[in-house]
């Protein structure tokens, strides 16, 4: 990986300047998208078999699968990976279950009340990748939280593999989850036939769509937008570590080769105050980079513009990279890792010292692996319970309550030049 040194202390125009993203322009691809779109709302099923086969190569998807095709698939795996899964499902779901919120109460007056109550969105259809991997765990991180939360009716969506079917792996954490309503369509035809439905295959259209995928699922994602829900709109993975000599190089050599082999537009970023450290770790990428199964994708990833080593000379400049540069992964291996965390405002997930790393958290920590990319962690959060919950307020009010609050109101209206909305009090007046 370059490395950069930097004497001065950073600012944030500074980390924007030095940190570049992966180039990835929704915009580039959207009328090619929108054309897809439209196709599907138009010839809904026919469109997305022409999709299927002109992006997938597949033939002859099964649409939609049954209950055992799904079993089918639970049955086929080994025992270590459906015992790994049902752990996973465990964990996230009492993580999920412990941040479920409460509804509360606020009493005025006499007997008037306001209360914030969390209605679940109705349906939900879920997305699982399947083009360089496949993810079983995005099924059980989009699943679980939704299932928490309460949404009644939860569909799964991934490419049709060579087979007609989304990887076996993914149809068999359906099935542990209870997900029966499953369909092998993959990327812009996923979307567009959540938000419009396909009635010869008794889709109806979902109220939400969740889940990673590449550059053409995002901008569906964003095309769609207002038609269904959506979570956010992903970009490619990004892993930052803030490390000092304390750090075993070893350690986070490892947790940036876990990142980068995910695609080659991988951002892997490692900030650190030492470039003793930073000429370590190179050294160990060299060493491990040759047996890892997925070097080239990996190696392309660590040697682009959006990857390289950070050298600073103080903590706050360490800091002031995390937080404007607000990385879907932030990894903290200092010496003093909790002083970092405390000062930490902007990251999709926090992985605290040597032994909470990254891949931990794709898979078996408890955590959400779906987390905002590109800058997004400024202002968004990973997907949880609340992502599938939509605050809702109870006004009920009496009547001598609301007479006290006659003339404010009336003070409002007239001001505003609306005044019927002070009328609307006045006529209680006399009840």
């Amino acid at each position: 990986m370059r490395i950069v040194e930097i004497s001065e202390e950073l600012k944030p125009a500074d980390v924007n300047r030095i940190l570049a993203r992966a180039e990835q322009s929704i915009e580039s691809v959207m009328q090619d998208v929108r054309t897809l779109i439209e196709e599907v709302r138009i010839d809904g099923e026919n469109a997305i078999v022409r999709q299927i086969e002109s992006f997938d190569g597949v033939k002859s998807p099964v649409l939609r699968v049954s209950s055992q095709q799904i079993q089918q698939a639970l049955d086929e795996i080994d025992n270590q990976l459906r015992e790994a899964m049902s752990e996973a499902i465990e964990r996230l779901r009492k993580t999920s279950s412990d941040s479920m919120p409460k509804s509360v109460t606020t009493k005025f007056g006499d007997s008037s009340t306001v209360m914030q109550r969390y209605m679940p969105v109705d349906s939900v259809a879920v997305y699982a990748p399947g083009g360089k991997a496949v993810y079983p765990s995005s099924v059980i991180m989009n699943v679980v939280p939704a299932q928490v939360a309460g949404v009644g009716r939860i569909g799964l969506f991934s490419p049709a593999q060579q087979n007609g079917l989304p990887a076996t792996e993914v149809l068999a954490a359906a099935a542990l989850l209870g997900v029966n309503e499953v369909y092998s369509i993959g990327g812009v035809g996923a979307v567009a036939a959540a938000a419009y439905g396909i009635p010869s295959l008794s889709l109806e259209p979902f109220r939400m769509f969740t889940g990673p995928g590449n550059i053409f699922l995002a901008a569906a994602k964003r095309a769609l937008r207002g038609m269904i829900g959506i979570d956010s709109e992903a970009g490619p993975t990004e892993i930052m570590i803030l490390a000092d000599e304390s750090a075993k190089a070893s350690h986070v050599a490892a947790d940036l080769l876990s990142q980068a082999e995910h695609d080659e537009n991988a951002a892997c970023v490692l900030v650190t105050n030492s470039i003793d450290f930073a000429e370590k770790v190179n050294q160990e990428l060299e060493v491990r980079m040759p047996s890892t199964l997925n070097s080239t994708r990996a190696r392309i990833s660590l040697d682009g513009p959006q990857s390289l080593i950070l050298v600073v000379h103080s903590e706050e400049s360490m800091i002031a990279a995390a937080n404007e540069y607000a990385a879907e992964h932030l990894s903290l291996q200092t010496s003093d890792n909790s002083a970092f965390a405390a000062k930490i405002t902007n990251a999709g997930a926090l992985f605290i010292g040597s032994y909470s790393p990254v891949s931990l958290g794709d898979y078996m920590a408890g955590s959400n692996h779906v987390l905002p990319t590109g800058g997004q962690g400024k202002h968004s959060s990973g997907l949880n319970v609340l992502s599938f919950l939509r605050a809702q307020q109870v006004i009920d009010y009496s009547r001598p309550d609301l007479m006290e609050l006659e003339q404010k109101v009336l003070s409002f209206s007239n001001s505003e030049g609306l005044p019927a909305h002070g009328e609307a009090i006045t006529a209680r007046r006399d009840d």
